[in-house]
């Protein structure tokens, strides 16, 4: 078989929003692994690319985490208020950048040294996003300012400084239902950060 992009053909894209982010409607053909091709149409929601860091103190064995209302987790039935790993949207900048932009944007902790431990497409039967993710050292000295995020932006972010080992109970007992956060702190847990 050959490569992917010499089995699509785009045969139409509709621009269906341009509101929030790009929502686009596709319709393509597929050449199928036994050589049919197949007419599909797809939605994708463009947003960009992300970031998001978990930051983790080894020696008091916590981490930082945000919680806030998301309404897409709202109208799915949550209560909106989610915990989550600080981050947010790359804007043209680079993910490292980014990521130490938006951790003090969002928890007032200024991180200098932030390592990347992979990439991962979060809903990629819809969404375009690419995460970058990241662990970051933290300790009380790193504290510059209150966080919360940026007002204009609609953000109203509650900084959370948890035990490790309450982090991880509270994806069993459902208060962390964050994809990426549970990522982190999984890996977190796999790679004994904290």
């Amino acid at each position: 078989m050959s490569k992917t992009a010499d089995r699509v053909r785009i045969v139409d894209v509709k621009l269906l929003s341009d509101d929030w982010y790009v929502l686009k409607k596709t319709i393509f053909d597929y050449q199928r692994a036994d050589g049919i091709w197949q007419r599909q149409s797809r939605e994708t929601y463009d947003r960009g690319n992300g970031a998001t860091v978990l930051l983790h103190d080894p020696l008091r064995r916590t981490v930082v985490l945000t919680r806030q209302f998301r309404m897409p987790a709202f109208v799915n039935g949550h209560d909106g208020m989610l915990i989550e790993a600080p981050g947010g949207l790359l804007e043209e900048a680079s993910p490292e950048e980014r990521i130490r932009a938006e951790v003090e944007e969002e928890t007032g902790y200024r991180v200098h040294a932030v390592r990347k431990i992979f990439e991962a497409f979060m809903s990629p039967g819809s969404v375009t996003e690419k995460l970058f993710f990241f662990v970051a050292e933290y300790d009380a000295a790193a504290k510059i300012g209150d966080g919360g995020g940026v007002v204009s932006e609609g953000e109203d972010i509650e900084v959370l400084e948890l035990p490790f080992d309450e982090a991880l109970a509270m994806i069993k007992r459902g208060e962390i239902v964050d994809g990426k956060t549970i990522m982190l702190l999984q890996y977190a847990a796999l790679n004994a950060l904290v």
